[in-house]
């Protein structure tokens, strides 16, 4: 069952890049960040995969993921790492979502690998998942949590 083969609708390879996400049927992904310049494209394949609407900032579920979408303006990245994990299940992800090199908002690659240890997050891996923007995997990494 692959989400790619079942959401690969051709509008400009979206579903796709969705997919990519690791994201999977019934997952709960908060979004936090949300503003006009986000890619409703991207959201909309990403309710697709999962089938389920977004929870919100303020929402008490325990989350699967987290879509942090962050512009350079947004504050400090720290505080918005450690304001994301009150809510992200033990083995969850966030797709830190960032204006790509050239773009209002841009965030620096060397200010994401600084915050992300700081907060208690290892960055896996960096996908461009729209024109605009790109999107940065971070994990609790299994000895970093305390239960």
């Amino acid at each position: 069952m692959s989400a790619t083969a079942d959401h690969a609708d051709g509008k400009s390879g979206v579903p796709n890049i969705a997919a990519r996400l690791g994201l999977e049927a019934g997952w709960v992904v908060q979004e936090i960040g949300y503003d006009d310049d986000c890619d409703d494209d991207l959201r909309a394949a990403i309710r697709e995969i999962t089938g389920e609407d977004f929870a919100g900032e303020d929402t008490d579920e325990v989350v699967d993921a987290v879509l942090l979408w962050f512009r350079e303006d947004d504050g400090d990245l720290v505080d918005a790492f450690f304001d994301i994990l009150t809510d992200l299940k033990a083995g969850g992800v966030v797709w830190l979502m960032t204006p790509k090199v050239g773009r209002d908002g841009y965030v620096e690659t060397s200010d994401i690998t600084e915050a992300a240890p700081v907060a208690g997050l290892a960055t896996t891996s960096t996908l461009s998942v729209t024109d605009d923007w790109s999107a940065t995997k971070l994990v609790v990494p299994k000895s970093g949590r305390r239960g």
